[in-house]
């Protein structure tokens, strides 16, 4: 069985507070977008190690350690609720740019569940894969509903929202500089904004530009300037709206579907046009 989890933009985002759990409450709204890893699963009798999966990968370079690998934690808690699932082979082929801020890490795993779920017959609910989202991280929870909504808490309170993006085209820039999340979170002075996001993207996107912030932006541009000057670039090209996604280092760029992009970046950058 095979599988394509996707990425996501967040389209705001404020940090309100720091809870007594060390995590922050935060506002914000995750919109999916079409761009995929590929995730396989293959049920196995050969013997594997004791954890009973052998996790491969390809593709973009990813960090971490394969046997912590989040798509491993999803299949080990699974296992640990159903001891009787079979041994498996897992394969992960990695597009979406990893410490990137579009959620890629966190689509893995939520998809990794839904697809055990689904292969193995285990009946679990949309409500229980959330609540075993949250466990792997605060964005996984979106990744299981995947559709737009509107985050608050550490990210895992959703709240189906009507917006469509489908008359624009969106640009992603990533200059493959590695944000690391809990060192930008240290960078915000956390704070509550008068006007909420879930008000903000009601009106028309001309009026996001003054309107909605990414907290994180202050913080990562002081010490990545040319981060910032990707949201310029992005904005003298004609977008209506540009933002860093989540923690970084992607910019977003959201134009009209026949605006022609004629932005230069350099050869390394990860670039990718989307229809939504």
């Amino acid at each position: 069985m095979i599988t394509f989890p996707n990425c996501k933009i967040n389209i705001g985002l404020n940090i309100l507070n720091k809870r007594e759990d060390g995590f922050h409450n935060l506002e914000t709204v995750f919109y999916p977008l079409p761009l995929t890893d590929a995730l396989e699963i293959i049920e196995t009798r050969q013997h594997l190690n004791s954890e009973s999966i052998l996790f491969t990968t390809s593709g973009l370079e990813i960090a971490a350690d394969t046997n912590s690998n989040i798509c491993v934690k999803a299949f080990q808690l699974l296992k640990s609720q159903f001891p009787m699932l079979p041994g498996v082979l897992m394969h992960l082929h990695k597009v979406i740019p990893s410490g990137a801020g579009l959620g890629g890490g966190s689509a893995d795993g939520a998809f990794a569940l839904r697809m055990i779920n689904k292969k193995f017959n285990l009946g679990l609910t949309e409500e229980k894969l959330i609540q075993l989202a949250a466990s792997l991280g605060s964005d996984c929870p979106f990744f299981i509903i995947n559709k737009p909504c509107f985050a608050s808490g550490r990210g895992e309170l959703l709240e189906e929202i009507p917006i469509d993006l489908s008359n624009f085209k969106i640009l992603l820039v990533n200059p493959g500089i590695h944000i690391d999340t809990a060192t930008a979170f240290k960078d915000v002075n956390p704070k509550v904004s008068g006007k909420s996001i879930k008000e903000i993207i009601k009106e028309p996107i001309a009026n996001w530009k003054e309107q909605l912030t990414n907290d994180f932006e202050k913080g990562i541009f002081a010490k990545h300037q040319v981060i910032e000057k990707i949201k310029n670039a992005l904005y003298d090209n004609g977008a209506i709206y540009a933002s860093m996604s989540g923690s970084g280092s992607t910019l977003y760029g959201i134009f009209e579907k026949d605006k022609k992009i004629t932005a230069a970046f350099p050869p390394h950058y990860f670039i990718k046009e989307l229809l939504c």
